[in-house]
């Protein structure tokens, strides 16, 4: 067969067919003729929209869900998570990771921007399941000291697994935080990203404990500091911001930094509410992310959205803030702004993503706004149909190889349970 032809499906409200020839949409109208192509019957029931773009996670973390909850961000890490993934091998981390893009897919997801450990393991695990992604090169230092070895060792190994990677992934340099990563390193990992014209990921005013460290030792908040040392600009993503200035904004807005807003997990270990409205006035680009399943729980775009919109209106006391069209465009588009992706909506000849959705289920009805739906009331059962880069990911429900990554995963978390 020679490329997919999406037979009466809704493109904005109206019914119309769509093929797509190798990893593009190569036409739009109310009726294509395509015999070679895989056929898709929409039946006008199924709606087209861009698929969602995480802008911030730590995939293998699926590992760790429900492993520690209810607790605050340094003692969530210290005493319980850093251990947990110190138990961890490549082969758990390539399980993890096939486990969160199988929930990816299952929610309508295609692209992630990834920071964790046994990088390689997840460059492999994405190859195989036809997702994009962005995979850090992760920095962590010893205290008083340079990288860790297991980081050092574990990027250059991804660096020479990557080099004939596809075209749907790229590579970061994913400093942890300014709070265990040096100043000296700092540097130096910027002058990498730039060299490489490469994105650099980082934490960024998480917390309050961290803003006021960062003041006590430089006299200055986390964005300031990060803008002293030249690491902000178009090619920055600053996960979480959730304590910022209106100094602060001027910064992330004048550099073109994109800011990477995870609202759930934000709340979940009371980190802070981010000032989504303030930061979208300023002219602030700005993404959505889940962060990692062990803060979250999940990974689903869907509830993300409607966690940005409810405490975008919630912490400025608007109820006309974070409006349903603004969250939408954050969580479909950003990356391909940051990450040159030339993909974020359903025209021809860009990029193949696609997401059908189911128009029958309850929580699609009354159908005044899709996009409304999209961001309130929706949840993964939406998604029939999950398309990336020209090829079909999840048809009507059915991903390839699914019990087999969901059994996997069973017997690592027996594993790491047993002494928990």
């Amino acid at each position: 067969m020679s490329g997919i032809l999406l037979k009466e499906v809704r493109l904005e409200g109206k019914v119309c067919d769509v093929l797509i020839e190798g990893r593009r949409f190569s036409r739009i109208a109310e009726h294509i003729a395509a015999p070679d192509a895989q056929r898709i019957e929409c039946g006008g029931k199924l709606a087209i929209v861009p698929p969602f773009q995480n802008m911030h996670s730590h995939l293998a973390m699926t590992l760790l869900r429900g492993y520690a909850d209810d607790m605050e961000l340094f003692e969530w890490l210290e005493k319980h998570i850093w251990p947990a993934e110190a138990k961890l091998s490549q082969d758990d981390v390539y399980w993890g990771t096939r486990l969160a893009l199988l929930e990816m897919i299952r929610s309508g997801s295609v692209f992630v921007n990834d920071m964790y450990w046994h990088q390689g393991a997840t460059l492999r695990a994405v190859e195989e399941m036809g997702l994009r992604a962005a995979i850090g090169f992760m920095y962590i230092c010893v205290p008083g000291g340079g990288v860790l070895e297991s980081n050092r060792q574990a990027n250059e190994e991804l660096r020479e697994q990557a080099q004939n990677r596809s075209a749907r992934i790229s590579l970061t340099h994913a400093p942890h935080a300014i709070y265990t990563v040096n100043e000296k390193t700092l540097l130096e990992i910027g002058e990498k990203a730039r060299t490489e014209d490469a994105v650099l990921h980082i934490h960024a005013a998480e917390t309050l404990r961290e803003v006021r460290q960062c003041q006590a030792e430089h006299g200055k908040s986390p964005i300031a500091y990060l803008h002293g040392l030249g690491l902000l600009g178009p090619k920055t993503v600053l996960a979480h911001c959730t304590h910022l200035s209106d100094e602060d904004i001027g910064l992330i807005s004048d550099s073109g930094s994109t800011i990477a807003h995870n609202p759930v997990s934000n709340m979940k270990l009371c980190s802070g509410l981010f000032r989504f409205q303030d930061a979208l006035q300023a002219g602030c680009r700005i993404g959505i992310g889940t962060d990692g399943c062990a803060s979250n729980n999940n990974l689903s775009m869907l509830d993300e959205m409607k966690f940005a919109a409810l405490s975008a209106k919630v912490q400025s006391g608007n109820p006309e803030a974070g409006k349903a069209e603004e969250v939408f465009r954050a969580a479909t588009q950003a990356a391909c702004q940051c990450f040159d992706i030339d993909a974020g909506e359903i025209a021809v000849g860009k990029l193949a993503d696609a997401v059908l959705l189911r128009l029958q289920e309850p929580s699609m009805l009354g159908d005044y706004n899709l996009r409304a739906n999209l961001v309130y009331s929706a949840d993964s059962r939406v998604v029939d149909t999950t398309i990336c880069d020209g090829k079909i990911l999840m048809l009507h429900g059915e991903i390839p190889g699914e019990e087999e990554i969901l059994e996997r995963n069973r017997v690592i978390c027996r594993r790491l349970g047993g002494g928990h």
